[in-house]
């Protein structure tokens, strides 16, 4: 029996529960006598409910009530009382506040029934008049109005030397502005609330969430609940991207109506409106770089708009990029939002960086060409182990091996460095390339273990598992740790009574999460350790804890293994019937002098017909510098993953806004395209070896994001070395080929 799981591919341990059903998700668990609540939405982007008849509804049997901003109960009065661990500054949304529309499709009622399907109908009856104000919902037609917000996301964007005096002396220059649509989610799960009334009144809630314990504080603040009187389950997450990541609309809904009703009740958004809530924001960025002829960069001018809601600044770290990522001493930034009549956007998968990157990867390889110039050489040519935007060394940086191992597999060498000038028959192929980078950080987070007398260990904390392994790599840790088999370790998560844990997002989970895990697992080790050390004729008995180590369901001696006791016989013979422990991690205060982040280089080939202008992306290569790999086969799934979203959003992803109804038009899966089988071919993850023992005690940095991040800038400069055509908008379309 070897116990040494970190490292090694192991499957995952939910995944029997999945592929068999037995997993639940939040709007499938069986809750006797519920009710359905089916949620209005508003036909009109801006303006106000004039008059809201609910008579037809409530007039079908079976229908219990209608709840509107005109019966709903006094609530929590102040906007803190409604924001949550991922609001962004101003005053957020209230559902059925009062008769004001700020958004298309914003919820104005919800009809309560005894079956879903009565609840639908009964919806439809429900008669609305509204008086329509003018909405604006363009971002480029109103860029004139953008503003700098008064708060950013992550650090405000800070100029350094004098890049407007810079540009103007660079020998060599270009100018472009790029752009992209927004983009929706559309996790497979739609969100979904079931509120269970139990008989003392309290509630217990299965929700579709990234945060347990920021949907519990959500509800707690606003219907002014103990954390006892409403406990918040969410063990399966059917993909979010951070839709999850803020309480959303039908949690609050089936709440109310719970409360009020006194009942069991279930709400869940139709795939349409799925689309009301939260996306990527458009976003429209100029960059200009100046260069010696050489390739060195001399300077960098970065200026995005992006759009944000009329009650929100929503931001998201998106020029900063330009300012860390290469070697340039003239930089200039700036990032300003236009607020539009539209929901306030939503963290997506890679937010900022798979946008901010797109436009400065997208440029320098605009660079190269003008330069004459390999598109790697001039990335390795403007290379830094400083990230100057700080003036800090990162703690560790193992880019270059990945511009030479991904370079060496996909092979670059054999580039011809003219557009057009490589065929396959009529189709005209194209080799990209584009960094990728993003931040790591370790959020303060919690754990609880017991190892019972049978040798099981089970662990748990409050943190989420939207898909991405959580449940397997803290079950890899913990069982490392404490040198047990994987089947003897149980990692519980998704329940808001655990031990406290961050928002499942940042890329952060494993860092913060699996420290946590490991601390909590070295501290039943030392109480194990303490009770060997009084055992007669122990082997430990002058050793200290830092000369023992677990494995094989044993403590040994590091320098001796055959000096061991087993975990079983130590507390049996200690007379123990378990061991309990809670300990919580936090970031270290010798990580402030170190810039800390996961790093990639993308190299994409694609197919051009030259005839129809169709795009097929025929290979990918992505090297990832991203620290320990906790369980390669789930990393690996990870970073094919985030390939796959940067295909999507190179080539097929778009909520595409009417801008007379202020509404998205193609708001289902049959009009919003994503990546299908037909679309992936060749997607090859390369994982670099990278050792940081600053970023964290288990030296990972998190992989959620990575595989994202420059993909679709990689695809876009292949596509122009296939057509000589540089296409700047996103998504690019055989339309925009021709």
């Amino acid at each position: 029996m070897k116990t040494d799981y970190i490292g090694k591919p192991a499957n995952r341990v939910d995944g029997a529960a999945k592929v068999t059903g037995e997993a639940k998700y939040a709007a499938e668990f069986n809750v006797p006598d519920f009710l359905h609540g089916v949620v209005v939405s508003s036909a009109i982007a801006k303006g106000k409910i004039m008059r809201l008849d609910t008579r037809a509804a409530l007039a079908l049997e079976g229908v219990v009530q209608v709840f509107t901003h005109e019966n709903r109960p006094n609530l929590a009065w102040f906007d803190r009382s409604y924001q949550d661990e991922d609001s962004p500054p101003g005053a957020p949304f209230r559902p059925l506040y009062d008769e004001k529309i700020l958004f298309s499709m914003q919820p104005i009622a919800l009809v309560v029934a005894e079956s879903f399907e009565l609840a639908r109908y009964a919806a439809s009856l429900v008669h609305v008049e509204y008086k329509s104000e003018s909405h604006q919902s363009d971002l480029e037609a109103n860029r004139e109005k953008a503003y700098k917000p008064k708060k950013y996301k992550g650090a405000e964007p800070s100029p350094r030397g004098n890049a407007a005096e810079a540009i103007t002396q660079a020998e060599v220059r270009i100018k472009a502005e790029y752009m992209h649509p927004g983009e929706h989610h559309n996790p497979l799960e739609m969100h979904a609330s079931t509120v269970v009334y139990q008989p003392d009144g309290t509630l217990l809630v299965y929700d579709k969430t990234q945060g347990v314990q920021n949907s519990q504080k959500y509800i707690t603040n606003i219907f002014g609940l103990s954390k006892a009187e409403a406990h918040v389950i969410s063990p399966f997450v059917g993909g979010a991207f951070g839709s999850g990541l803020r309480p959303q609309y039908q949690l609050f809904l089936a709440v109310l109506a719970a409360q009020e009703l006194k009942r069991s009740v279930r709400v869940v958004l139709t795939r349409q409106q799925m689309f009301s809530f939260g996306h990527r924001p458009a976003t429209v960025q100029q960059v200009e770089l100046g260069a010696a002829p050489d390739g060195e960069l001399q300077a960098i001018i970065h200026e995005a708009f992006a759009e944000t809601s009329q009650f929100e600044d929503y931001t998201e770290n998106l020029v900063n990029w330009s300012a860390m990522l290469y070697r340039c001493h003239d930089v200039q930034l700036a990032h300003k939002v236009v607020a539009l009549d539209v929901y306030t956007p939503l963290d997506m998968r890679g937010p900022g960086g798979a946008s901010g990157v797109y436009a400065l990867e997208s440029a320098m390889d605009e660079l190269a060409y003008q330069l004459h110039m390999d598109p790697l050489e001039l990335r390795l040519k403007n290379y830094t182990d400083i990230d100057l935007s700080k003036n800090n060394p990162f703690s560790s940086k193992e880019l270059r091996a990945c511009y030479q191992q991904g370079a060496e597999r996909f092979g670059w060498a054999q580039r011809h460095p003219t557009p057009r000038s490589m065929r396959d028959g009529h189709n005209l192929i194209g080799w990209g390339l584009a960094t990728g980078a993003w931040e790591v950080e370790q959020q303060k987070a919690s754990a609880k273990a017991v190892l019972s007398l049978d040798g099981k260990l089970t662990v748990s904390s409050a943190t989420s598992d939207i898909g991405t392994g959580t449940y397997t790599i803290m079950t890899q840790i913990a069982a490392e740790t404490l040198g047990l088999p994987l089947e003897k370790v149980d990692f519980k998560l998704g329940d808001s009574s655990l031990p406290e844990a961050p928002l499942q997002g940042g890329s952060w989970t494993a860092p913060s999460v699996g420290s946590a895990v490991k601390a909590v697992c070295e501290k039943v080790g030392e109480m194990l350790f303490s009770q060997s050390r009084q055992l007669p004729d122990s082997p430990f008995a002058n050793a200290k804890f830092t000369d023992v180590t677990f494995a094989n369901g044993q403590m040994h001696l590091k320098n001796s293994a055959s000096q061991a006791l087993s975990i079983i016989d130590i507390m049996r013979q200690s007379d123990l019937h378990s061991v309990e422990a809670e300990a919580t991690a936090k970031p270290e205060s010798k990580q402030k002098k170190y810039s800390m982040f996961t790093h990639s280089a993308v190299f994409v080939e694609v197919k051009v017909d030259e005839d129809f202008g169709t795009v097929r992306v025929t290979r990918v290569v992505s090297a990832i510098a991203g620290g320990r790999v906790l369980n390669p086969k789930t990393a690996e799934s990870q970073i094919i993953g985030g390939i796959v979203w940067g295909i999507g959003m190179a080539l097929e992803e778009e909520s595409v806004m009417d801008h007379n109804f202020g509404r998205f038009m193609n708001h289902d899966l049959a009009e919003y395209h994503v990546p299908v089988n037909a679309d992936i071919h060749d997607l090859d993850v390369i994982f670099v070896e990278e050792h940081d023992a600053i970023v964290n005690p288990i030296g990972a940095k998190g992989l959620g994001e990575i595989g994202i991040v420059g993909t679709a800038a990689a695809i876009a400069n292949a596509i122009y070395h296939a057509t000589g055509k540089r296409v700047r908008d996103l998504p690019i379309t055989l339309d925009k080929l021709l």
